[in-house]
């Protein structure tokens, strides 16, 4: 059995191209040497015998991440995800049930490479459900061109892809956008981002303290003109306009002053007049 571990190990930094040909050094394994590596790990738990089946699968992952290079993503990352799905593929994988490793890992590694590149490719997630997600990874490959789709394609994409027609027009629409900055980098261009849509202007602290000290001058201004009015007046007041539970009536303070409702509407007008009088002094 060729030994994998000789072998010396690709780095996990510096040059990409360096690391694809240490990968690709690495021999292929037979399909009894697989299955003798598989089960020693399998009844062993012999974590060298799963080096030399990581390692001889390195380079299936590079060919399976160079398919996703199409998303913007840097090729080490896919590369990376890939090789955490090649781990799990080999935790999991049961040499006795008569498939190669190659075909039982192919599901792993894409699984990974997948939700990095959904997770990545956007700030906001484009796809969480099932059929998004196919939609997602199989689109731009039906799609005939770069232009829109007609609705004629959109009927045979979503017939292929077995989705509805308006959940391949909106994932058409998701992957034509692009994310926007929250802020501006110009401070003149500051008023068209889309921070100034979302921000409260009554929030903004000096708002706010503005909105504190105009409420207590009103507060001290109320209290000093009611302190420029008689008893009686003030008590009307109150009682009319200043009450924490229902208004008082005009007839039930001119049942309590022993006056008529019009004397006390006379005394509530003119007590308000004062009021506004020297508020605004």
């Amino acid at each position: 059995m060729t030994n994998a571990l000789a072998l010396p190990m690709p780095s996990a930094v510096g040059n990409l191209d360096a690391y694809i040909q240490a990968a690709n050094r690495f021999p292929m394994l037979s399909e009894a040497e697989e299955t003798s590596l598989a089960r020693r790990f399998r009844d062993e738990q012999d974590l060298d015998a799963a080096r030399q089946l990581v390692l001889s699968h390195l380079r299936l992952v590079i060919s399976i991440a160079r398919g996703y290079l199409g998303y913007g993503l840097p090729h080490a990352d896919l590369i990376q995800e890939g090789n955490i799905g090649l781990m799990k593929a080999v935790k999991r994988y049961d040499p006795d049930r008569g498939v190669r490793l190659v075909s039982f890992a192919i599901h792993w590694i894409k699984a990974e490479i997948h939700e990095y590149v959904l997770k990545n490719w956007r700030l906001v997630k484009v796809a969480t459900t099932k059929a998004q997600r196919k939609l997602f990874f199989n689109l731009r490959s039906l799609k005939p061109g770069s232009e829109a789709l007609t609705p004629g394609q959109t009927l045979e994409v979503a017939k292929q892809l077995g989705v509805k027609p308006e959940e391949v027009t909106e994932m058409e629409t998701r992957l034509g956008g692009h994310d926007l900055a929250l802020e501006a980098n110009d401070d003149e261009d500051e008023k068209f981002a889309p921070i100034a849509w979302l921000a409260d202007s009554n929030s903004e602290p000096t708002r706010v303290l503005e909105a504190r000290e105009y409420d207590r001058l009103q507060s001290d201004g109320l209290q000093a003109a009611l302190a420029g009015l008689d008893e009686r007046s003030r008590r009307i007041v109150e009682a009319r306009w200043l009450a924490e539970g229902e208004a008082a009536t005009l007839h039930e303070l001119a049942a309590e002053f022993g006056v008529s409702a019009e004397r006390i509407r006379q005394i509530e007008a003119k007590a308000l007049q004062k009021m506004k009088g020297l508020l605004s002094a």
